[in-house]
C-alpha cells in the first residue's frame, strides 16, 4: 500500500458508506418511470426521500421502530397523495424498482481504488439487509463489498450514535479509524459528532447545516476520495 502523507486519513484501515444517495441513486426509480409519472416526477420523488427520512427521525424518537422497507411504502403513499396521483400498479411498479436502484456513475472506479490499497469496504445504512443485497447484487458490486450493516440490527435509525457504535463493533476497529462517507449532511453530522473520520459528498450544492461538529471534508462526488486518502489510481 502507498499512502500519501499530506493528509489527516492516515491511519485509516476501513471506509464505511452510506448507501442510498451516495452509492444508490434514490432518484433512479422516478426517473424510470418518469413517462407514467409526467411533470410530478421530480416533486414525487422529492417527497418521497424527504417524507422516508422524517420517518425514520419520527419513529425514532417514538421508539416506534418499523424496518426500512415500511418505512420506504409509508413515505411513497405520502408522496403520491401529496402530487395526486392514485395509480396502484405505479406505486407497486416503484417499489420494486428501489429494490434495483442504480449506482452513481463513479462507483465501481471509487470502491476498485479503495478495494486494491487493501482497505475494508463497509456499507451502514438504514436498508435492510434484502433491500441492500438486492441493490448491491443488482450493481453488481459483491466483490467489493466485504461488510453490509444495517440499523434493523438494533431498530433504531441514523444519526444515532448507536448505529455508529455498531459499525464499531463490527469492524473491531477505533473510531479515528474509519472514514464515513455519505452524501446526507444530518448523516455526515452525526457521524463527524461519533468521532469518525468523515467525507460529506454534497452531490446537490446544498448550504452547510447549522448544528455541531464539521466534516472532515466536503466534495461534490466520489472521485476525489482517492486522493483523499492518499491512495494510487487504479485504471
Amino acid at each position: 500500500m502507498n499512502r500519501g502523507k499530506s493528509n489527516n486519513f492516515l491511519r485509516i484501515k476501513a471506509c464505511i458508506f452510506d448507501a442510498y444517495g451516495t452509492l444508490f441513486d434514490f432518484n433512479s426509480a422516478v426517473d424510470l418511470c418518469s413517462k407514467d409519472i409526467g411533470d410530478k416526477s421530480e416533486e414525487l420523488s422529492n417527497i418521497w426521500r424527504q417524507k422516508q427520512i422524517q420517518y425514520t427521525w419520527l419513529r425514532s424518537m417514538m421508539n416506534k421502530y418499523a424496518d426500512f422497507w415500511q418505512v420506504t411504502g409509508d413515505a411513497l403513499d405520502y408522496a403520491m397523495s401529496a402530487v395526486s396521483i392514485k395509480n396502484e400498479p405505479l406505486q407497486k411498479k416503484l417499489m420494486q424498482l428501489y429494490k434495483e436502484l442504480e449506482i452513481f456513475p463513479e462507483v465501481n472506479e471509487v470502491l476498485n481504488n479503495i478495494k486494491n490499497e487493501n482497505l475494508k469496504i463497509a456499507i451502514l445504512s438504514n436498508g435492510t439487509q434484502e433491500m441492500l443485497f438486492n441493490a448491491i447484487n443488482h450493481s453488481n458490486l459483491n466483490r467489493l463489498i466485504d461488510m453490509v450493516i444495517s440499523v434493523d440490527e438494533i431498530g433504531v435509525y441514523k444519526p444515532s450514535p448507536k448505529v455508529y457504535q455498531l459499525a464499531i463493533n463490527k469492524l473491531k476497529l477505533n473510531p479515528e479509524e474509519i472514514c464515513f462517507i455519505s452524501s446526507n449532511a444530518w448523516d455526515a453530522h452525526g457521524a463527524s459528532s461519533f468521532g469518525f473520520k468523515v467525507i460529506w459528498i454534497n452531490r446537490y450544492q446544498l448550504p452547510h447545516e447549522k448544528i455541531p461538529t464539521e466534516p472532515d471534508k466536503i466534495i461534490s462526488s466520489l472521485l476525489p476520495i482517492t486522493n483523499i486518502l492518499g491512495l494510487e489510481t487504479h485504471v
